[in-house]
């Protein structure tokens, strides 16, 4: 006898129970799978209710709401799923704190919001919205915060693996575990998928051991089956080394686009000034110096210079006992503590990967 490992009991076992409950007669076959449905219905009714429901209400229940109980186990699956994979919602304000002249803003909003928002629109025209994509560029340069802020404006999940959670269980368990983490995603909605550090799973396979060929040809399978969804899901990587990914990752038909984010212009450096001057206890700042000597600035050295701006001032303060506001001349003493990420060099280099990697 086929045994059907549900409760130990058979495909026989499972149709006699049915109608032992409810008097409804299925084939074994099929007896079998309702059954399994009946005891996920029966916890969630159970949760619902507040107390435990017996198999044969559970069972009734069940038969007689057939669609309701699909919609409602399938429903609490996805809060489940959320919930241990750490979702987050993003405040659609954040989309403002990036200037609208910062590369790649606009782009984007152009190619990545916009026909996610206006989908009767874009269908219309025949424009496909992405599901995949890529943001390199070098450390520091907002790439993370691209991605929460794109997640904010489309008011979607915001879920963030990196690669390090992914090694939980030994390395030798990393390409299981991305296989999970995917599935898991491919049966939410409206949620964007940040992977981090992506040249740690996506390496290029010439110069990877046995397990990162085995860990980048996970990837590579996964990414079809990710786009193949239905589902409202947009996966987003973002490396700093763009050079370091396998080549077949960087082929036309596995990310719709490869986005270049680098440094910030005078009107870029100003949004985030602005926005970081409004959380501080500031006085008369001449913004415009500040601009000009943050020159070579990320968004992350903006961030570490008003952190060490905020301690000074509060140090200032314990010592005069008086009320201390932050200054132009505040900036001009803290500013040299803090060396630009983005050397002539470095934008150099990026330039190049621009040129060569970019598909927009």
């Amino acid at each position: 006898m086929i045994m059907n490992k549900i409760e130990n009991l058979s495909f026989e076992e499972c149709s006699n129970k049915i109608f032992e409950l409810s008097g409804m007669m299925y084939e074994p076959e099929i007896a079998s799978d309702i059954w399994l449905k009946i005891l996920k219905h029966k916890w969630i009714l159970s949760e619902k209710l507040g107390r435990d429901v017996g198999v044969r209400t559970s069972c009734i229940d069940f038969l007689e709401n057939t669609d309701q109980a699909v919609d409602e186990y399938f429903t609490q699956r996805r809060k489940d799923t959320l919930r241990e994979m750490g979702a987050q919602t993003i405040s659609s304000d954040l989309w403002n704190t990036i200037s609208d002249s910062q590369p790649p803003k606009q782009l984007i909003q152009r190619r990545v919001i916009l026909p996610l928002i206006e989908e009767g629109l874009a269908t219309k025209h025949g424009v496909v919205p992405p599901k995949a994509i890529v943001f390199f560029g070098p450390p520091g340069t907002g790439k993370t915060h691209f991605v929460k802020a794109i997640a904010g404006i489309l008011s979607w999940w915001y879920i963030e693996v990196m690669p390090s959670m992914l090694m939980a269980n030994g390395v030798e368990k990393i390409g299981a575990n991305l296989r999970h983490v995917m599935e898991e995603v491919r049966g939410l909605d409206r949620v964007v998928l940040f992977i981090d550090e992506f040249e740690e799973l996506a390496g290029s396979r010439d110069m990877g051991d046995r397990i990162d060929k085995s860990i980048t040809n996970e990837f590579l399978k996964q990414i079809p089956l990710f786009k193949n969804e239905n589902s409202k899901i947009l996966l987003v990587c973002a490396t700093n080394y763009i050079r370091q990914l396998d080549s077949a990752m960087l082929r036309p038909g596995r990310f719709d686009c490869i986005i270049p984010v680098g440094g910030l212009d005078d009107a870029g450096r100003r949004t985030i000034l602005e926005y970081y001057l409004s959380k501080i206890n500031a006085g008369k700042v001449d913004i415009e110096s500040v601009v000009e000597m943050t020159r070579g600035f990320t968004p992350a050295d903006i961030q570490y210079l008003f952190q060490q701006i905020a301690s000074f001032s509060f140090e200032r303060e314990l010592e005069s006992n008086t009320d201390y506001l932050v200054t132009t001349e505040t900036f001009l003493h803290m500013n040299p503590k803090i060396v630009p990420s983005l050397s002539a060099d470095v934008l150099d280099e990026f330039e190049k990967d621009s040129v060569t990697y970019s598909r927009i």
